[in-house]
């Protein structure tokens, strides 16, 4: 349970910015470009950065490539899910018009409902915290290289 706390704090912080940035962005109408989307990867690789940073300081004897790459999931997974369900309550109660807002800068050519666009937005999140979990931990993996003396 304590190495859980860690994660789930993170992921809790790492969505309130996500949702802090889309509300920003919906401030100055641009929250219907889907090209402001790739500063969410920052924010979610950030947000992951630190937990797995904190994890090894916390724990240095038992940290591991494993732990590191799980508590990198579990922080994006939370930071997704939670941002998921704020895009779900945003799109249906918020702003009514703003899926339409949204699919017509994206120019679609078909009708799309509010279920396919949150699916969309849950896969990408999911697959944000994969690569950047693995991403992370190629900076906090122990090594196998030995530096010989000369």
């Amino acid at each position: 349970m304590k190495n859980l706390i860690l994660p789930i704090r993170f992921g809790l912080v790492t969505s309130a910015v996500l949702i802090a940035y889309f509300l920003v962005l919906s401030l100055f109408n641009k929250h219907i470009n889907p090209a402001f989307s790739l500063v969410n990867a920052a924010i979610t690789l950030f947000g992951i950065y630190e937990a797995v940073k904190i994890s090894k300081l916390q724990y240095p004897e038992a940290f591991s490539y494993g732990e590191g790459f799980k508590t990198g999931i579990i922080t994006g997974s939370v930071a997704t899910l939670v941002f998921t369900f704020f895009f779900l309550f945003y799109a249906t109660e918020i702003s009514p018009s703003f899926l339409t807002n949204l699919l017509e800068n994206i120019n679609w050519d078909f009708q799309s409902n509010i279920g396919l666009v949150v699916f969309v937005v849950c896969i990408m999140g999911l697959s944000t915290t994969v690569v950047s979990s693995l991403t992370v931990m190629q900076l906090f993996k122990k090594s196998n290289n030995h530096v010989e003396n000369k």
